[in-house]
């Protein structure tokens, strides 16, 4: 199965254009409401404009009784989402469009358990059919006391999510020319523990009553 969804990975361009090729440890399971991702489904923006809730199972734990005091897994997890063609899959000169990172996501839970450190941006496809890709990295450890390094424009690295603003309104560079490679390397992750993409493109207007 998980081998299965390498191969629509590298089919839709996903490896090679956003990661490189990578051997999944663990299942990411990407829900908008009720509504489960498969790798390369096609997706309307209006769907897709909440944010989804996002499980990560390691299938390899089995069904082991763990007693209440002890947490099934230490492994703590990075999620990135990004849009590799910005603004036009035949021009993909502000690839990649980062779209959310969500750190300290553990092990056997949702993201909700992670802390969010660039909010969720609806896909608004401008032209053509985008990919909007979801990334998983283990963590080496806790980013609890600071946030994941992110590459600004400029080529400036610096830290998010540990600013402390209430509003939201944190020093975060800009969400054009993200690297999911980059990103990957300066924060120490090996390669991916799992990814899953969709596709989506401009809905048509609605017609005026």
């Amino acid at each position: 199965m998980m081998a299965r969804s390498v191969q629509s990975l590298a089919v839709g361009k996903v490896i090679g254009d956003v990661v490189d090729m990578f051997t999944p440890s663990v299942e990411l399971s990407v829900y908008y409401g009720s509504m489960k991702i498969t790798n390369g489904c096609k997706l309307k923006p209006s769907v897709v404009s909440e944010k989804p809730t996002v499980l990560i199972n390691n299938p390899h734990q089995g069904n082991h009784f763990y007693d209440q005091h002890r947490s099934v897994s230490s492994n703590l997890y990075t999620l990135v989402m990004s849009d590799p063609d910005a603004p036009t899959p035949s021009e993909p000169s502000m690839k990649e469009w980062l779209h959310w990172v969500v750190v300290d996501i553990p092990e056997g839970f949702d993201s909700t358990r992670g802390r969010e450190v660039v909010p969720y941006m609806e896909p608004r496809p401008p032209i053509g059919i985008h990919r909007y890709v979801f990334t998983l990295f283990q963590q080496k450890g806790p980013m609890v006391f600071g946030g994941p390094v992110l590459m600004s424009t400029s080529g400036d690295t610096h830290m998010v999510g540990n600013t402390g603003h209430e509003n939201g309104d944190t020093d975060l560079p800009s969400r054009v020319h993200f690297n999911t490679r980059n990103f990957a390397a300066q924060n120490g992750f090996d390669l991916p523990a799992a990814a899953v993409f969709f596709y989506a493109q401009k809905e048509p207007a609605s017609k005026k009553r």
